[in-house]
């Protein structure tokens, strides 16, 4: 009999996620069904196999959403995640498990006490970043504590970014997910951290130019700025008594120093519409930001207000993005200015045919063994094949695909709303993972602590 698998949603990031449930259709006896908004763009060779449907479906019609939802056996949301909470709903009212690759919201996370009672799991956080870095750092962190060793420092960072062999500009820098998030990426509060036993706190204006610094061997050096929340974790990791707890977001050296001009002009800004967007051009966009003046041009109005010189490499980063351009014109109405922004650089930052992406992530844990202070670094570097099957598509969409074979499977025993921190989960997963080329290389480096020399301003 062949267990049904519903995924809801087929967007960049679900192109594994589809090949690997079908590659597995036959010795897992396994029916896969696509429920897509718009599923027009779904390959041919996924609507065709023989142990797959696709349905054109709205998740907002409760009645088409619930009736897939209680034909499947499990549910694969790769939603949007604030619509994450109606599929939710419906698999605890149709007794059907659910894989996200979301953060839990609070929403969800309400409803533990009812998917627990009911022999329910619902597996969030199981893609990339969420995902693939709590099960990577569970993994060193307990191999620690099963030696007798005390956590006293983690660090963890990655990165969505251009794989070398498709770098061709100045930013060093290609969108490889959702570009809105991206242009977004730091705001609604304070990113906030520990150092040293020290609370830290830094303000959305002054993100981007407190950077850390670090080198993965082969690749190069990176730059990491802090992500909103560090401390979320906190206690799932059991790193209560750790010194020093700080997680970021991963690019090469000099992207955010370059953003943070955005940032300081408001272009990120969010919070109200522009009345008049449409038709305007990228050069009449940028001066709105600007002091008037009857005389003097965009350009230099531009480099007086950032205070940065023509010879200086941020303002050839600033023309390669056509910003200047009168003829380039915005075809959104009443948008925001970080829309507007996210639409300039979509231009410039859009993965070509055959460009292919890289996924870098980097730990660093510190820690205690008989009296001696010690640290492993690991890392994690994945090139994608092409702009379908990117490193991002395959770390996001590979590790749901194979839990939710694992719950399938009745692999995993803890019933309620939970992400991959238990042995349970990761070990397998992890194991299968490396089948595939997603895989970290572990160092034992002298303990260097938290490098407040490595911050910027």
């Amino acid at each position: 009999m062949l267990r049904k698998i519903l995924v809801l949603g087929a967007g960049k990031s679900t192109s594994y996620l589809l090949d690997h449930f079908l590659e597995k259709s036959l010795t897992e006896k396994l029916h896969l069904t696509i429920g897509d908004i718009d599923p027009d763009g779904i390959p041919s060779y996924i609507k065709d196999h023989v142990n797959c449907k696709v349905i054109r479906l709205d998740i907002h019609n409760d009645k088409a959403r619930k009736k897939a939802i209680s034909d499947c056996d499990i549910v694969v949301s790769m939603l949007p995640a604030h619509l994450h909470i109606k599929v939710a709903i419906d698999c605890v009212d149709h007794n059907k498990n659910l894989v996200t690759a979301s953060y839990i919201s609070d929403e969800i996370k309400a409803l533990d006490e009812t998917v627990t009672k009911k022999g329910l799991i619902f597996m969030n956080e199981i893609g990339l970043d969420p995902g693939i870095d709590h099960m990577s750092a569970m993994q060193i962190i307990d191999n620690i504590r099963e030696k007798g060793g005390k956590m006293i420092l983690f660090e963890s960072f990655t990165g969505g970014l251009v794989a070398p062999e498709s770098d061709d500009n100045l930013w060093n820098y290609k969108f490889t997910w959702n570009p809105r998030n991206v242009v977004l990426a730091g705001q609604g509060g304070a990113a906030k951290f520990i150092q040293e036993g020290t609370y830290k706190y830094i303000p959305y204006h002054k993100l981007f130019r407190r950077t850390e610094f670090f080198e993965i061997e082969g690749y190069g050096k990176f730059e990491g700025y802090a992500n909103r929340d560090s401390l979320k974790y906190r206690e799932a990791y059991g790193l209560q008594d750790a010194l020093t707890l700080y997680r970021g977001t991963m690019r090469r050296v000099g992207f955010s120093k370059a953003w943070n001009m955005f940032v300081q002009l408001g272009m990120t800004d969010d919070s109200y519409t522009i009345e008049n967007s449409k038709g305007m051009s990228y050069r009449e966009y940028t001066n709105l930001f600007l002091p008037y003046s009857p005389t003097d041009s965009v350009e230099l109005k531009l480099r007086h207000y950032l205070k940065i010189d023509q010879d200086d490499s941020k303002w050839e980063m600033l023309s390669e993005l056509n910003l200047f351009d009168p003829d380039k014109k915005i075809d959104l109405d009443h948008a925001t200015p970080a829309r507007i922004l996210q639409l300039i650089l979509e231009d410039s930052w859009t993965l070509d045919e055959d460009d292919k992406d890289m996924i870098v992530m980097y730990h660093k844990f510190g820690y205690i063994l008989e009296g001696k202070k010690l640290q492993i670094d690991a890392n994690m570097v994945v090139i994608g094949e092409d702009r379908t099957h990117t490193a991002m598509a395959k770390t996001v969409g590979l590790p749901v695909a194979i839990a939710t074979l694992l719950i399938l499977n009745n692999k995993i025993k803890t019933f309620g709303v939970q992400i991959p921190i238990k042995k349970e989960v990761y070990d397998p997963l992890l194991r299968e993972l490396r089948n595939h080329g997603i895989k970290f290389k572990e160092y034992e480096v002298p303990y260097l602590g938290y490098n407040p020399d490595s911050v910027g301003n």
